[in-house]
């Protein structure tokens, strides 16, 4: 059995990251694919039944797993995007919460035919919009950044809450004894509860977080011990209050995450590795357990019930809201639509269902099949339809295959004139706004700031690009951007212009630098040397008759291939001593010179410096 119960483990890592994969490379939601793999495996083969292979330790690790999940999304919630979305953030976490509640219990009581009791418990656990969800689609979708902080911001503050109301109206309406607790009483234990999680957590993240800054803990224990503290504080909060727990994992990574801690991108790092390993485990394991038997349940109530809460209840909810906060109707429009429930829904509607069942409250039966059922109808659609709703109401930053470029030269400014001429996405940064004059004289989008700072990563849209270029004349500080942009582009989509002639050993390591772009032989100086003596940026387009071949015989001597362009103006740079890749339709941008440049060319000035 041990042997058996280690092959069926393995066999979920691998079809969990197979799916995540997957996702990634046919751009589907990664969500839809472990529901699916679940059941396959699950219910249809019936290879795995999770709760009985488990036995005792099934709920436990789903706990476990769902805390250090909300730990990580609160290392994600960071206090400056709330400039923008705060109005929006704030009435989604307690009008919307109000509104959604009232609506799906009255909705649950006349349209699905359940006890107000199960009805209201119904309608806590449907607050609940799965940061184990909403989370993953946002990776996928890349929507901009103020609808994506209103999604996000919503998920992981009402998870842990939605799943505290349960148990608070669980004991108060279904507790021991025939008669309820007073509701002042419960109302004063949940007070308790929350009160110890939102201490525990916050004074916990503020400790770890002072000891990280002191250097008590080496960089290598970090993120171990950030994910063991978030555990540990889950479950001491539980044992004031069952699920007040998950309020004190949140709150530990909201604290820490806004703490400025100079390891803090390790950690998130570490923790998002963490967090997709453990998404895709239990997204498995819930699919995989579900009975094939309790969907037997429904009938046409419970289907017309399902249908209200999602094309109804959410929306109506949303937009009373969020009168009067600020938020354009398209925002408006694609936050009432999202609403993905995940994986703490279901595993409370698991354990308080059955109980509601056996105390005799009608309905009770029906709670979990109604559950899962918005689960997957829910992850289905909002998954499938998020990316192409984004994109119909123009909040979408998908990658358009565009280029950064850090570092404002004559020869850099030049470079995104010649790429905005032709309709690509491109964007120059800079710290110095005099820099910046020939991109903004040629009406090219720029940055005046530091690309490294906070302010940049909330004020910019940079997921609309999908390249990036390092051309300052500081090889250090080129090395320093790549490495900052790989984790979010990928290493093979940073690039920084050739190290000065150095030697090897005294240049950034090939780890903590960016891929050489153009040529290992062209650095910073021969480029703005170039450009004072007359050189420019040229296209040429590759047809069936004009081959690639063709082509580099026809360039000037001398002259550099850039970048190629795709018929959709999505570019790619030309990797140092690789060969060039273009294809008919496709344009080669490169620099040189058609005539003889020096001869009528004014004297070679000065590379602008750059601090």
């Amino acid at each position: 059995m041990t042997h058996h119960l280690t092959e069926i483990l393995a066999l979920l890592m691998v079809i969990g990251i197979a799916a995540q994969w997957i996702g990634w490379r046919l751009q589907i939601p990664a969500i839809i694919l472990l529901s699916l793999s679940g059941l396959l495996i699950g219910p249809v083969l019936g290879i795995f039944r999770p709760s009985e292979a488990l036995g005792d330790a099934y709920q436990p690790l789903i706990n476990l797993a769902v805390a250090a999940i909300l730990f990580e999304g609160g290392l994600s919630l960071q206090f400056g995007e709330l400039k923008q979305a705060a109005s929006g953030v704030n009435r989604l976490v307690t009008i919307a919460v109000a509104l959604s509640l009232g609506l799906t219990a009255a909705a649950a009581h006349w349209i699905g035919g359940l006890s107000w009791a199960v009805a209201l418990i119904f309608a806590v656990i449907m607050v609940v919009t799965g940061p184990t969800v909403i989370l993953p689609l946002l990776r996928q979708a890349r929507l901009k950044r103020r609808p994506a902080s209103y999604l996000k911001w919503e998920g992981i503050v009402n998870d842990p809450i939605g799943a505290l109301l349960v148990v608070v109206l669980f004991d108060y309406v279904a507790g021991s004894g025939s008669t309820p607790p007073p509701l002042d009483e419960a109302l004063l234990q949940m007070a308790i509860g929350v009160a110890s999680a939102l201490l525990l957590g916050g004074l916990s993240g503020w400790l770890l977080g002072r000891a990280f800054l002191a250097g008590k803990v080496p960089e290598y224990l970090k993120g171990a011990i950030a994910l063991v503290t978030a555990i540990g504080v889950y479950t001491l909060a539980n044992l004031v209050l069952e699920e007040a727990g998950l309020i004190a994992a949140t709150v530990l990574g909201i604290v820490l995450g806004n703490m400025n801690l100079p390891s803090m991108g390790e950690i998130r790092r570490f923790k998002e590795y963490i967090s997709i390993l453990l998404v895709s485990g239990v997204f498995l394991l819930l699919t995989a357990d579900l009975d094939p038997q309790i969907m037997a349940a429904m009938d046409w109530r419970s289907g017309a019930l399902v249908v209200t809460v999602i094309f109804l209840v959410r929306p109506a909810a949303v937009w009373i809201s969020t009168i009067g906060a600020g938020m354009p109707w398209q925002e408006r429009a694609l936050v009432g639509w999202i609403a993905p429930r995940g994986v703490v829904a279901a595993a409370v509607a698991g354990v308080f269902g059955p109980a509601l069942a056996e105390r005799g409250f009608p309905g009770a039966e029906q709670l979990l099949p109604l559950v899962f059922t918005m689960i997957l109808l829910t992850v289905v659609l909002h998954g499938f339809s998020l990316g192409w709703m984004a994109r119909r109401l123009d909040l979408s930053a998908q990658r358009r295959g565009g280029l950064i470029i850090a570092g404002a030269t004559a020869w850099s400014n030049g470079l995104a004139k010649a790429l905005h001429e032709r309709e690509v996405p491109v964007i120059v940064v800079d710290n110095a706004w005099h820099r910046l004059r020939g991109a903004r004289l040629a009406g090219v989008t720029v940055y005046f700031g530091e690309v490294l700072s906070e302010h940049a990563e909330y004020a910019l849209e940079l997921g609309a690009y999908a390249n990036l270029l390092a051309a300052s004349n500081n090889d250090a500080y080129n090395a320093l951007v790549c490495a900052h942009f790989a984790p979010e582009l990928g290493t093979q989509k940073v690039f920084q212009l050739a190290a000065s002639e150095a030697a090897e050993t005294r240049r950034p390591a090939p780890a903590a630098r960016g891929r050489v772009a153009f040529s290992s032989e062209v650095h910073y100086e021969d480029l703005q040397r170039h450009w004072y003596q007359g050189w420019g940026f040229h296209g040429t387009r590759i047809t069936e008759s004009f081959d690639l071949e063709a082509m580099k015989a026809s360039l000037p001597k001398d002259a550099i291939p850039l970048l190629v362009i795709d018929t959709d103006n999505e570019v790619s740079l030309i990797e140092a001593d690789k060969p060039l890749k273009a294809g008919p339709g496709q344009r080669v941008l490169w620099y040189g010179c058609k005539q003889r440049c020096e001869r009528d060319a004014p004297e070679a000035q000065a590379p602008q410096s750059q601090p």
